[in-house]
């Protein structure tokens, strides 16, 4: 029977390759967007082209009280599409990222960061909970600015909301243990998604070669690379593991 899995912020970067890779081996997908329908319509087509099945469902993870609304398209849709009554997976991946020095932090934008990356995901999880099935397993997407080895100046609240997920991450699996719910982290380092902009490579070259440099593969990473990761950590390869967070960077200042 085939499973399906709900990424976040499926439209672009990690969240479209990692649908794009549990597509490739055989899972079927919801992917949500919040401002992006048709990036999220081309990742929906780019899996059925090659003989997956998607579904693009829209989703603002900063607004809690859209979940229950959110919760009841998800039920219509595995419903309609694979006339099932929950699904197997859970990718919490959306979000956003900013660079602002402490100082220059303001209120609303650590609100924000809150309500996004952490509270976000809280929520949803709760909201979804009762719809995954026993022995599912979950994703939760970091980052390795929570983790000594990617700290930098200008991350602090960004940093701090990823390292409240991955503590969320270690009590989601204790207590979803008891049904069988894995639950693990994946901490990206440096990659070029969205979160890296086109004009800041061209920008700022410098910034980008020491960030290659300082990765032990020399590189920077690719949303695919990530992608892959996450595919890995749900499949049935990964059963033994929970309650962890594994960086995924290239060896970033190894």
């Amino acid at each position: 029977m085939s499973k399906t899995a709900i990424i976040t912020g499926g439209s672009s970067g990690m969240g479209a390759a990692a649908a794009i890779a549990l597509a490739g081996r055989g899972v079927q997908c919801i992917v949500t967007y919040n401002s992006s329908q048709q990036g999220a319509l081309d990742v929906v087509s780019a899996i059925r082209q090659q003989g997956g099945q998607a579904a693009a469902l829209h989703l603002d993870v900063g607004r809690s009280e859209t979940f229950a609304a959110f919760r009841s398209a998800v039920a219509s849709i595995l419903d309609s599409e694979w006339q099932a009554n929950g699904f197997d997976y859970l990718v919490n991946n959306a979000g956003f990222g900013r660079m602002a020095m402490f100082e220059e932090t303001s209120e609303d934008l650590f609100d924000e960061f809150s309500r996004v990356l952490l509270k976000g995901p809280y929520f949803l999880t709760q909201a979804l909970l009762g719809m995954l099935h026993d022995g599912g397993a979950i994703v939760n997407v970091a980052s390795n600015s929570a983790l000594t080895t990617g700290m930098t100046a200008g991350y602090s609240a960004y940093g701090a909301m990823k390292g409240g997920l991955i503590v969320l991450t270690r009590y989601m699996a204790k207590e979803f243990a008891a049904r069988n719910i894995r639950v693990n982290a994946v901490s990206p380092g440096p990659t070029r998604t969205g979160m890296i902009p086109d004009n800041v490579m061209e920008s700022y070259p410098d910034v980008i070669t020491a960030l290659v440099e300082a990765t032990a593969f020399n590189r920077l990473g690719e949303s695919e690379d990530i992608g892959r990761v996450i595919a890995s950590l749900l499949s049935d390869d990964f059963g033994w593991v929970t309650g962890q967070s594994i960086e995924a960077s290239g060896g970033y200042r190894l």
